[in-house]
This record gives structure tokens, sequence and C-alpha cells, in this order.
């Protein structure tokens, strides 16, 4: 028999490939080393879990164990690959019975990120938690409930879950007071979770505006509806430590300011998980995670590399860009194991499209939507932001919806784009992506066939509307 197609990560990217690859090729022996104990689950809906919209940690699970074994796939949790040694194309791991080496035909790296908590001081307290793996979510969630209440109770997972650190976390009082670190993805969605927990939320952000990747034009809506929702934004505000004895209590920033609290929660940023690769002939990209070309095989023959430890083709700029997002981490995986049974398929490129929660507020993002960014690239950008309704003007349910566009001077090739609004406004974002990935101009998207009709959208759809706009300025 063939040497067994190994696979390092039991997550989006991982069990993607083992399920491609087992299914085009059922003889293959497939193995799957998790260094934990969950395996597929849905990363972006732990902050609903956290608010209650989400009853069970199972609820987030895509595949069981059970049902990734009737696949024929050998998984094998609570194994922590160590190191690779390309040479002699194995790996080393270190398993409940201790280390061995476990050879590769072929290899798939797909060990993920991990949360940033450096350099703030403090970070390790009590009360201070990260929203990076089911086991902090579940940590967050029993920290929320009075101490007499049972916090393994109704919550699932329990074959799986950290049962010390939810007990743990149980046991302690309920916050009133949450500062939140960051304000990216995690923190504005944790922002929802925890003011639905009638808790006084408290967010502190580096720079001068929330969401950054979505540009200014959203920013200023999603601020405006935390306000309103009765968050208290610290923008510009670095924090410098956590403090407390045992247990946070305290947070200090660089400008002197302080507030007294019970928890917080930083969300400054992922990075990829890297390590076992270190000493290696496998070459990393400029952003730090693992260079791929355009089958997701890395510098080594043999050896993949797919999901949020990995870089991807972006489509505007053609170069090798890290944007960690599950879709990418799934298809590209799905890909890889399609290639390693035989029949290669390309991973396809990224365009960074994302979709944001901000209590009423729908964002989505694609592209490159910073100028700076885009003049990097090479390209002239012009940026062009309009309002329009969601729906015919009279029909009940309309909407503000607030588009921005960023094309290209020269060529008019569409660059990117945001939008923000309350009825269905982020699903609109696909049809900049789509435009994207096939390198439309702003005239392609102006005449665009959209659908029309009273209840869904204007005759003139608010993306429409902005191509309109900006085609004008070019």
């Amino acid at each position: 028999m063939r040497d067994p197609f190994v696979v390092v990560g039991g997550d989006a990217a991982g069990l993607s490939a083992a399920s491609k690859c087992k299914r085009e090729d059922p003889d293959r022996e497939v193995i799957v080393f998790e260094k934990g104990q969950w395996v597929s689950y849905a990363h972006c809906g732990m902050p609903y879990f956290v608010k209650g919209e989400v009853d069970t940690l199972d609820e987030l699970l895509s595949l069981s164990p059970e049902e990734i074994d009737e696949r024929g796939i050998d998984l094998r949790r609570g194994h922590e690959v160590l190191e690779v040694d390309t040479e002699a194309e194995t790996i080393a791991v270190d398993g409940p019975d201790g280390r061995f080496e476990q050879p590769y035909g072929d290899l798939l790296i797909a060990t993920g990120a991990h949360a940033v908590t450096s350099p703030i001081e403090g970070h390790d307290l009590d009360g201070v938690h990260t929203m990076h793996g089911l086991d902090s979510a579940a940590a967050v969630r029993a920290h929320l409930l009075d101490p007499d209440e049972d916090a393994l109770a109704d919550m699932g997972g329990e074959d799986f879950v950290d049962r010390d650190l939810v007990e743990r976390y149980g046991r302690m009082d309920p916050p009133e007071t949450v500062a939140i670190v960051g304000g990216g993805y995690v923190g504005v969605e944790m922002a929802e979770a925890f003011v639905a927990q009638d808790l006084d939320v408290h967010l502190f952000q580096r720079g001068g505006h929330l969401v950054p990747p979505f540009g200014e034009s959203v920013a200023d809506v999603v601020e405006s509806e935390l306000r309103e929702q009765g968050v208290t934004l610290h923008l510009g505000e670095e924090v410098e430590r956590l403090a407390g004895s045992e247990q946070v209590d305290r947070l200090v920033c660089k400008s002197g300011d302080a507030l007294d609290l019970d928890c917080a929660l930083v969300g400054i940023g992922i990075r990829p998980n890297t390590g076992i690769v270190e000493g290696t002939p496998i070459e990393l990209g400029e952003s730090g995670a693992i260079a791929v070309d355009d089958y997701g095989r890395t510098s080594v023959a043999g050896v993949c590399a797919a999901g949020d430890v990995a870089e991807m083709r972006h489509a505007v700029t053609g170069e090798p860009d890290w944007v960690p997002l599950g879709l990418t981490a799934n298809r590209a995986g799905r890909a890889i194991g399609q290639s390693v049974a035989g029949d290669s398929e390309p991973v396809g490129d990224i365009a960074g499209t994302a979709v944001l929660k901000a209590f009423d507020q729908e964002c989505g993002r694609t592209g490159i939507v910073d100028e700076k960014r885009a003049r990097e690239a090479g390209f002239d950008p012009v940026t062009e932001t309009i309002t329009s309704r969601s729906r015919s003007g009279y029909y009940p349910g309309a909407a503000e919806t607030t588009v921005t566009l960023v094309a290209d001077r020269d060529s008019g090739r569409l660059l990117g784009g945001t939008i923000v609004g309350t009825d269905r406004a982020a699903i609109r974002i696909d049809i900049l992506a789509m435009a994207l990935e096939e390198d439309a101009t702003v005239a392609d998207l102006e005449r665009a066939d959209l659908a029309y009709a009273p209840p869904f959208a204007p005759v003139w759809d608010p993306v429409l509307t902005a191509a309109k706009v900006l085609r004008g300025q070019l």
C-alpha cells in the first residue's frame, strides 16, 4: 500500500482535504492528527454561543469524530505534531502513549493560527479571555454564570470540553464590567454578545476607527451603532497592561487612562502556527505564513499547506497574501484533497471577502479598499461612496445602504468595495466579489443585469448606483 496521506490539523482545511481525498481515492490511507479534542467546528459561531443564540457547543460541530470515522479517516485526537523531517518524509508525534515517528507519502500542514496576546502585560491573569477555540468560548460563557449554576450543564461538548477550565470559571462571580481590547471582527461581535448579557462593555481600539479592513465609511456606521447600543468606545487608546493580583481587576492605557473591571477579552489578532516547519526547507512568505503555489504546494515536494497557516494569491494584486477566513480554508483543503487523490485542482484566489454583524448593522468588504495599499500595488486608486435605498422607496422596509467602491483610474478596473446597512446589505458584497474574480471594470459592473422587484431592490441597486457615480469620476 502507498504511504499515507497525513494531515496535521483537524479543522476546516485539514478535514476538508482528508474527506475529499478519501472520497476520491477510497483505498488511500488517510491519517489526521489533531493536537486538541475539538475537530471540524465553526469558529465564527463562538460569539453567538456566548451571546446565547447558539444553545450548545455541539451545534458548532460540522462533523463529529464518529462521522469522520465513518468516512474511513483515521482521526487521532490528542496527538501533537512536534516537527517535520522533509528528508526522511516523517513527522514526530507526541501522543497519549508517547512520542513516535509517522511516515507520510503526502503531507498537509493545516495547523491554523493562534490568538495574539503580547505585548499586553497581564494577559495571563484569570478573567482575561481570548476567543480562539471552543474551550475559550466555553470558559467565557461559564464566567457569565452565577456560581450556584452548573457551568457544564446544558453546555454540550461533554466528551471534548476542558472541564477543569469551565468549572474554574464557573466558580467565579460573574462580571459586571468587561473590557474588550481590539476593535476588529472579534471585538465587535463580542461587544454584541456581552451587551446581550447586560454587562457594562468598554471597547478599546489602538487606532482611530473600528474594523479597519472595512474602511472609514463602514467604521463610522459601526461606531455609531455600538454607542447607541450602550458600548463605551475608547478609540485611539493603546492598552498597556491588565492588572490584578490573581484575577484581572484593572486596565491601564499608555495614555494613563484606566478602567476598573471584572473581565477582559483580548482580540488583537492572530498569527499562523508555523512552528513545526521551523528548521525545514519549507519556505514562509512575507506575511509569516507558509508560502504555497496555485495548488497549495509548498517549496518541498509532497508537502502542502492550507487554511490559516498558509498564504494564497490575491485576486486583485496577483501577489501572495494572508487573509485567514473560513471559506478560504475549506476551499483550499478540498482542492488539495482532490489533487492528492490524483486529479489536480487549483486552490483558487482570494479577495478577502468578509461580512460582519454589528448589532443591526450588516457590513461587507472585498478586495482592496485602502488607497495606500492600492498605490503600493501599482494602482492609481479612485474612491467613491454613495448612500442609497435597499428597496424601492415606497416599499416597506427600505433602509439606507452605504456602498464604497475603489477603482484604478487608468484601467477603470474595480479594485474593491465595502457595504453597510440594516436590510440585507452584507450579502450584496458577493456581487463585488464575483466582479473582482472576473477582473471587471466599473463600467462592467454598472452594466450588470441585477434583479429588480420592489420588495428586494430598487431599479438601480445600491451597488449599481455606486458604479454609476464612480464611473463618472473616472
